[in-house]
C-alpha cells in the first residue's frame, strides 16, 4: 500500500494504492494525515481509488472522516468491485463517488447524430454512444441519464444508458438499440412513406405533451432553460434583440407537460416498428409550445448545413414537418391550425439563436451569421412577433 499527494492550487489529489483493510488502514491513515498536514491550502479533496483492490468498513471510515472534514470531497475511478461496496453500504447517497471510466475508440464509427451538445455515433449494431462536447462536466452527463430515467419511468419509449465512458478528453454515454436507425435515415430511404413517417412523428409528440409532470418531480423547466438561454447569449445581440427573445419567453404560457426540447427527425430512432428518444439532454417540463417551436427551429428553419445536421434534403425535411403539423393539429379546422402554427413559428424565431447558449465555442462566423438572420427573420417581422405573443395564452393544454 502506497499513498501519493498533488496539490494543484487548492485542489488536491490522494492517490491510494493497494487494499484497504483492517491490517492496513492504520498505517494508511497515519500516512494520509501527514501528506494533509503538509500539502498547504485545500479547496478540493479528490480521492482517486482507481489502484485500490479492496476496501472494508476500516477504509470505509476513512473515506467517510475525509469527507466531513473537507465540504469539497470526492471519490474518483473506484473499481466496479469497490464501487459495489459503496453501494451497498450507502456512501453513493452521501458523498460524491465516481466509477473508473473505460474508453472507447470511435474511429472510423459512423456518425447518426450532431447537435450543440454533442455527437451521436453508431458503434456496431447493438449500440450507440452520445460524445459530448468538450469541456462538459460528469455531473452534466449524469443529468442526462437521470432525465432518460424519468422519461421512461413516466411512458415514453426511451433507451437508458448506465454506462458513462471516456472518448478521448471527453465523456460519453453507450446505449443499447438494436437494429435501429433514426427517422430521418428511413426517411431518406423510403421517402414515398414520408407522410407515414410524419403520422409517427406526430403521435411521438402527443405521446410527450400528453404526459404531465407531477410538481414533487425533479425534472427541470424549459421555460427557465430558454429564459437562462438568452441571458446567456447577450453578450452576442444588442438590448433590442435581447428584449425582444425575452419578451417572447414571458409570453409562454405555464405547464407541466413533458418536452424533448430537440425533438428533430435525427434524435428519434426506429427500433422494431416503435419510434424511441434518443439526446435527451435538454428534456424537460413545460408547454408544448415551446417544444414545437424548438422542433420546428430545426425542421424548418434552419441556420446552416441543413442536411449534414438534420440528415435530410431540406425540401424532404420541411415537407415532413408540415405534415407532422397536419396531424399533430389533425381535430382542428385550417383556421385554427393555421394559428398554432404562426406561435410555433414565433417561438422557433427564438429558438434559432437561444441555441448558441449550448457552448462559448462556436466560431465568430457562426455568431455573425446568427446576427444578421436575427435582423431578417425576426426585427423585419417584429410587429407579427409582438402580435401572435398576445395570443399564446389561448393555447391551453
Amino acid at each position: 500500500m502506497n499513498t501519493t499527494l498533488t496539490n494543484n492550487n487548492g485542489n488536491v489529489t490522494l492517490r491510494i494504492r493497494g487494499r484497504l483493510d483492517t491490517l492496513t488502514t492504520q498505517s494508511i491513515n497515519d500516512e494520509i494525515e501527514r501528506l494533509l498536514k503538509t500539502c498547504g491550502e485545500i479547496d478540493q479533496l479528490t480521492c482517486d481509488v482507481k489502484d485500490v483492490e479492496y476496501i472494508s468498513s476500516s477504509g470505509l471510515r476513512i473515506m467517510l472522516g475525509l469527507a466531513k472534514r473537507y465540504t469539497d470531497f470526492r471519490i474518483i475511478n473506484a473499481s466496479t468491485d469497490v464501487y459495489h461496496v459503496f453501494e451497498m453500504t450507502g456512501f453513493t447517497k452521501i458523498m460524491n463517488i465516481e466509477r473508473v471510466m473505460r474508453n472507447i475508440d470511435i474511429t472510423g464509427c459512423e456518425i447518426i447524430g450532431r447537435g450543440g451538445v454533442g455527437t451521436v455515433y453508431r458503434i456496431d449494431d447493438e449500440t450507440i454512444i452520445k460524445v459530448f462536447r468538450e469541456g462538459t462536466t460528469p455531473e452534466e452527463v449524469k443529468k442526462e441519464i437521470f432525465v432518460s430515467k424519468e422519461a421512461f419511468i413516466l411512458g415514453m419509449p426511451t433507451p437508458i444508458s448506465f454506462d458513462i465512458v471516456r472518448v478521448g478528453n471527453c465523456y460519453g454515454l453507450v446505449y443499447e438499440l438494436l437494429n435501429s436507425a433514426t427517422l430521418s435515415t428511413i426517411i431518406s430511404r423510403d421517402p414515398d412513406n414520408a407522410d407515414r413517417y410524419a403520422e409517427m412523428y406526430a403521435n411521438l409528440f402527443h405521446t410527450l405533451h400528453n404526459i404531465e409532470i407531477p410538481d414533487t418531480n425533479l425534472m427541470p423547466s424549459a421555460l427557465a432553460n430558454e429564459r437562462n438561454a438568452v441571458e446567456h447569449i447577450a453578450k452576442y445581440f444588442d438590448t433590442e434583440a435581447i428584449d425582444l427573445m425575452m419578451h417572447i419567453v414571458d409570453n409562454i404560457p405555464q405547464s407541466r407537460r413533458l418536452l424533448h426540447c430537440d425533438l428533430q427527425t435525427k434524435n428519434a430512432m426506429m427500433q422494431n416498428g416503435e419510434l424511441m428518444l434518443i439526446d435527451m439532454g435538454e428534456m424537460s417540463y413545460g408547454h408544448p409550445l415551446l417544444d414545437l417551436g424548438h422542433a420546428r427551429s430545426a425542421m424548418y428553419d434552419f441556420i446552416g448545413n441543413y442536411e449534414a445536421t438534420i440528415g435530410l434534403p431540406r425540401e424532404l425535411g420541411e415537407k415532413v414537418w408540415l405534415k407532422t403539423m397536419d396531424y399533430y393539429f389533425k381535430d382542428l379546422d385550417a383556421a385554427d391550425k393555421a394559428h398554432r402554427c404562426d406561435q410555433i413559428h414565433v417561438v422557433a424565431k427564438l429558438r434559432n439563436f437561444t441555441w448558441l447558449s449550448l457552448s462559448d465555442s462556436f466560431p465568430q462566423e457562426v455568431i455573425r451569421e446568427c446576427q444578421e438572420a436575427f435582423k431578417e427573420r425576426v426585427l423585419k417581422e417584429k410587429d407579427f412577433v409582438l402580435d401572435v405573443c398576445k395570443t399564446f395564452n389561448d393555447w391551453q393544454v
